[in-house]
């Protein structure tokens, strides 16, 4: 895979990292490491530390797998303080965002083929468009061709907007008229992308409705077409969800999972919400790795997901 796809840790990532984690970090995480400080770790303690889990949409399931294994520490004496408790937590959390059978999405390797497709799917209103916007921006960045494909084109404007958005970014858009085939518009974008040298297309399959039979079955076309053209295609198919819906974007997420094998996650939104332990629960609930989070409304408001240092963020101390 691309170097683009290399963990890259640089202050300006960790500080979009911590913008983006601020309101969940300032309403309920940043209160954990002064509970473990102040006191003996009694029922009360562990009780406090699971409602704000809880309560952050961390997710009753994962929010026991933690404590239970921390509180076991603790009994055993492997864990012996308040400090060690924090520390410890911050590494199952961190743990459980990065699972060992997790795809390496971060292999600095150039030996793929041009163009390395990546389709961007996600139901209306998630912030997806502008997700391809700060992907293509992020790639540019990096010194990477970039061509957009606008195959949502059952969405009223969905080319228009990609195509403004892509003119901010500078980066080439491959469209068709409103309703015209997903399929061909990705077949189009495919050859245009290879014509001109393209390091990267990203394809906008966003605007699927999971509810919406047909849309899901155009959604699956799109992946058969690509595949066509270059067997090892797609790359990634990148999910985007909204990070302020919390549980309710879960069961549409599991949708398109099922539909067309998504790789990876999008998590838009990630600094407008004060659950952000929605992450956890997304991680264990769809067992697909994030791999961007959206910081805001710029387009280099973005950053690669990097587990310990989200985790870090997250769980750093407020005043």
């Amino acid at each position: 895979m691309f170097s683009i796809f290399k963990r890259n840790r640089e202050e300006t990532n960790r500080e979009q990292t911590d913008a983006g984690v601020k309101r969940s970090r300032d309403s309920w995480f940043g209160r954990i490491r002064n509970l473990f400080a102040s006191r003996e770790l009694d029922d009360t303690v562990w009780d406090e530390i699971e409602e704000i889990l809880i309560s952050a949409d961390v997710g009753v399931d994962t929010t026991m797998a933690v404590l239970d294994e921390l509180r076991a520490e603790v009994r055993s004496g492997s864990v012996a303080d308040g400090e060690g408790a924090f520390s410890r937590l911050k590494e199952l959390m961190a743990v459980e965002l990065s699972a060992s059978d997790d795809p390496d999405a971060w292999l600095d390797d150039d030996s793929v083929a041009s163009p390395y497709v990546i389709l961007v799917c996600g139901v209306n209103g998630v912030g997806k468009t502008t997700s391809i916007a700060k992907l293509a921006h992020h790639f540019t960045g990096a010194g990477k061709k970039v061509v957009l494909g606008a195959a949502d084109t059952f969405r009223a404007a969905a080319e228009e907007q990609l195509e403004i958005l892509g003119e901010r970014v500078g980066v080439d858009v491959i469209s068709h008229q409103h309703g015209a085939d997903p399929g061909a518009v990705a077949y189009d974008a495919w050859q245009a992308a290879r014509a001109r040298g393209a390091d990267i297309l990203i394809v906008d399959t966003a605007g699927r409705l999971h509810t919406r039979q047909n849309l899901m079955d155009e959604l699956r076309k799109v992946r058969r077409v690509i595949n066509g053209l270059d067997e090892a295609a797609p790359h990634q198919v990148l999910l985007t969800l909204d990070a302020t819906t919390g549980h309710n974007g879960l069961t549409q997420a599991q949708a398109f999972t099922e539909a067309v094998g998504c790789t990876g996650i999008f998590l838009a939104k990630m600094d407008g919400t004060a659950r952000g332990g929605i992450v956890l629960s997304i991680r264990r609930a769809l067992g697909v790795p994030i791999l961007f989070i959206g910081t805001g409304e710029r387009l280099d408001d973005i950053a690669p997901f990097d587990s310990g240092e989200f985790v870090d963020a997250l769980l750093a101390p407020t005043a």
